[in-house]
């Protein structure tokens, strides 16, 4: 499917109106992040329901509620305050391959984090270089969080794009934190130019885009994310992510093959 410039721009804003409504949230884990209103409690909430989500939505869901009713509900606070003994709470926690280990690693980097940079925002704001991407700030996520407690084993589940990884949980995290509000799905806490957005990609919006002409590059690796942020910001350059709603749209909702 191969439309015009300006034919395909209008299909994918109109696609993407359709498929970003408030709606969306109630069956997708960013509905875990809404259930909070201070920005603490939305980043840290929406950083482990990103972390989660492969496998079934419903699924995901279900264990990130799970880890917030271990934390009382108040993620940040427990962040902040945590000690060793308060860790016990998540013994016995699995989801997949992400354990009880895994988590306990992750609350106490978030932990440190915390205390240096008072935000996970203010951390990715302060490692942006000098790319029109956010590459670089997860790369030194990635290696914070495993200088500070997260167990290697668990590194798999935070994209590197230095080793080739299209970091889907990450870029969509970010999209969650950066993107505005303005359609009551997004959050837009973080102070960063949503035009540096890249889009998610998975199995479902790579073959929507492939169809498109969006994407030619046959690996769903950093290279593809790449790519097709360069196809959509020549669409919306500044707000590339919005996109993502209409690839996930035609991909899962529609069936695009």
């Amino acid at each position: 499917m191969r439309l015009p410039e300006e034919e395909l721009r209008e299909f994918l804003l109109n696609k993407a109106d359709q498929y970003a409504q408030k709606s969306f949230i109630s069956d997708d884990p960013i509905g875990i992040p809404h259930r909070f209103s201070k920005d603490k409690d939305i980043e840290i909430s929406g950083l482990i329901a990103a972390t989660l989500s492969w496998g079934q939505r419903k699924t995901i869901i279900s264990k990130s509620q799970d880890l917030m009713i271990r934390m009382d509900n108040s993620p940040a606070e427990f962040v902040q305050g945590c000690t060793t003994t308060d860790l016990k709470v998540f013994d016995g926690f699995v989801h997949r391959t992400f354990q009880s280990e895994d988590i306990k690693g992750l609350i106490v980097a978030l932990k440190q984090l915390h205390s240096e940079y008072q935000s996970i925002g203010a951390f990715f704001k302060a490692h942006m270089d000098n790319e029109r991407h956010m590459g670089a700030a997860m790369v030194e996520f990635k290696r914070y969080l495993l200088m500070n407690g997260l167990p290697f084993r668990a590194s798999k589940h935070f994209g590197d794009p230095s080793k080739g990884s299209a970091c889907k949980r990450m870029v969509m995290f970010s999209r969650w934190m950066t993107r505005s509000n303005k359609e009551g799905i997004d959050f837009g806490i973080w102070d960063i130019d949503p035009a540096y957005l890249s889009l998610p990609l998975d199995i479902h919006s790579g073959r929507v885009a492939r169809i498109l002409g969006l994407l030619n590059r046959k690996q769903s690796d950093w290279k593809s994310v790449m790519e097709l942020d360069s196809s959509a910001r020549m669409i919306d350059p500044k707000d590339p992510a919005r996109l993502d709603y209409a690839l996930f749209g035609l991909g899962v909702y529609e069936g695009w093959k």
